[in-house]
């Protein structure tokens, strides 16, 4: 069976072509719900994802009508998206998901109906101040989930770590549902920080090239100790007195914002984790590397750490898709 998945982000959209479980033919482009939220016109979402599954068709040589199914997750499922559907509460398994999904037909992208995967939400009610903090949501992470739960056999309490812009931590029980999220803006500071801020200039290279475990653990001890915002400035004051490269400093900044992160999961009410939690960590080589560099060293996290490598984080949104699908019997 050939099938089309769709994930559409924030700012990108990738569409993958499956035959028999496995891709045939990709394609990818700078479209995402950003452009309906400014434009307030889901033209060029629609014009995007339309040329975007042409490309991937193209790929994989396969026509149109050879598609069996097309499966959709990620923020195209929100209200700036092309089938907005509510968020599942959690916790939600694979079969919640399966039974949520949505049909619908977008004419001016897929000459068929599209199955929409929607995402999942914490189980917080009647938000305000006294529990905003609590409350949390995910649209496309949970496919990933999803897919890493399937691959790695998971069937004990995890914490799935995906950095990015928006890096999620999501909680995985040991009934293989999810049972939480939190996000952090990690990534999106660390490119503001380098870029945009007086530190600009002491980070003459931007991101770290590589790691530096001693600078690392320190810019976490510091943030830790005396909070994000002198952390960061330190970095300055490493680059003017001290003797430390900008390689160094790179990690010493990397290990504040990432330190900050860890604090989140020991004292956030939006997910509920025990020291002994396994972690299971996604994302880019150097982000994973950080991340399980900074639990192996934190002496509150005991549970295993599972970096993940490039094979097993590869086509997860694609592939968690089609699990759901499957659950709600659209593949055999």
């Amino acid at each position: 069976m050939n099938i089309l998945t769709i994930d559409t982000g924030t700012t990108n959209t990738r569409v993958t072509v499956w035959t028999d479980g496995e891709v045939v033919g990709q394609a990818a482009r700078q479209v995402g719900v950003r452009d309906t939220a400014i434009t307030g016109s889901k033209k060029k979402l629609e014009d995007g994802v339309r040329e975007t599954i042409a490309e991937a068709l193209a790929s994989a040589q396969v026509e149109r009508g050879d598609i069996g199914l097309a499966v959709a997750s990620g923020m195209i499922t929100s209200n700036v998206g092309l089938c907005e559907i509510p968020h599942v509460p959690a916790p939600a398994g694979i079969d919640d998901m399966a039974r949520a999904m949505r049909e619908h037909l977008v004419e001016n992208v897929w000459h068929a109906p599209i199955w929409f995967v929607p995402g999942v939400r914490n189980a917080v009610e009647h938000i305000g101040l006294h529990n905003c903090e609590a409350m949390d949501m995910m649209r496309g992470e949970e496919v990933e989930c999803f897919a890493l739960v399937e691959r790695l056999g998971l069937n004990e309490p995890t914490v799935v770590v995906l950095p990015g812009s928006h890096s999620k931590f999501v909680s995985i029980d040991k009934d293989r549902r999810i049972d939480g999220c939190v996000t952090t803006l990690a990534g999106e500071l660390l490119h503001v920080i380098s870029h945009d801020t007086i530190l600009a200039g002491s980070l003459k290279e931007g991101f770290a090239k590589r790691i530096d475990p001693e600078m690392l653990l320190a810019g976490a001890a510091s943030a830790n100790k005396i909070g994000l915002g002198r952390a960061c400035f330190s970095v300055r004051i490493l680059d003017q007195f001290a003797v430390y490269d900008a390689n160094a400093r790179a990690n010493f900044l990397l290990g504040a914002v990432l330190g900050s992160d860890l604090l989140t999961l020991k004292n956030s009410s939006a997910i509920r984790m025990s020291p002994g939690t396994r972690f299971v960590v996604s994302g880019k080589p150097i982000l994973r590397e950080a991340i399980a560099r900074l639990v192996e060293g934190d002496d509150f996290f005991s549970g295993t750490v599972t970096v993940l490598g490039d094979d097993e984080q590869r086509d997860l949104a694609g592939y968690g898709a089609i699990a759901v699908a499957r659950r709600r019997g659209l593949v055999d």
